[in-house]
Formats: structure tokens, sequence, C-alpha cells
């Protein structure tokens, strides 16, 4: 699990002073995912003013527009396509096996990474020529009338 996450420069090796445990979690298609408790980070860390939407406002919104066709898009592994600025990098250490790596991407478990991670999804959308369209963190609903309005 982290050699792969190492092979594809999504951790790395350091040396640190600082260190949160790891937490591998089973996935229900039989893998895992390992999380890493930042909990004591992110006491620490602080607020952005930026804000994810409200899941239940976003639901109200898309139940206003009359629409025949939806597709939904989850980015995959949206997080680690983020690098992590590299003076940031020794606060998000761990300790794997007797090996202490950290995230060179925007790692799962920080305050923060979801609201980064939408606001730069967001970013990108509203340069495009998207569809109609909702999105909440790493997941985008798009609609329209016709099947050529969504795809």
């Amino acid at each position: 699990m982290i050699q792969e996450l190492e092979s594809q420069g999504v951790v790395s090796k350091t040396h640190s002073p600082f260190n949160s445990p790891v937490w591998p979690v089973h996935k229900s298609e039989g893998e895992w995912r390992s999380t890493v408790d930042y909990r004591a980070l992110n006491e620490v860390t602080p607020p952005l003013s930026a804000a994810v939407p409200d899941m239940l406002e976003l639901q109200y919104e898309l139940e206003s527009k009359p629409a025949k066709w939806y597709a939904t898009i989850d980015i995959a592994n949206a997080f680690f396509s983020i690098p992590l600025a590299a003076e940031c990098r020794p606060q998000f250490a761990f300790t794997w096996r007797g090996v202490q790596y950290t995230w060179n991407r925007l790692p799962q478990g920080w305050k923060h990474s979801p609201t980064i991670c939408h606001g730069l999804i967001q970013t990108a959308l509203e340069k495009g020529e998207a569809p109609e369209q909702l999105q909440y963190i790493d997941d985008i609903i798009v609609w329209g009338n016709t099947a050529a309005e969504v795809f």
C-alpha cells in the first residue's frame, strides 16, 4: 500500500520531528486505504475562509433543475493530484513499518484537504464550457434535457 503510493510519488521517505498515527482502513472492494489520524494537526491548523458547499443546499438546488438526463463524475484520488507545498510536508509525517514518510500530495484526513480540492476543481470548471453542473468536493453532477447536452 505505502510502497505503491511511494512509487507514484504521492509519499516519500522523510525525517521529521512531527509524526501522526496511521490507520489503515479496509475498503468495500477488498483493498486497503491508508489514512493518517491528523486530529492533533487539525486542532492547531487555522481555519480557512472558504468552505465546501452544504450538501442539503446542493440537493435542494438540484431538485429545482428540471432535466431528463443526468451524469455523475467522481474524480478518483483527486487529493493525490494536488501537490502539497514542500515547506508543509514535515508536518504531515507518519510512520509505516518503522519508516517515516510524508505526503507530497494533499492527504486525506487533514481538515483543509476537502476545501482545497473543492476550490481547485471549481476554478477549473469555471474556466471550461461545462454543461449545467453542481460540485461537491471531487463529485460532479451534470444535467440537461438531451444526452448530447450532458455527454
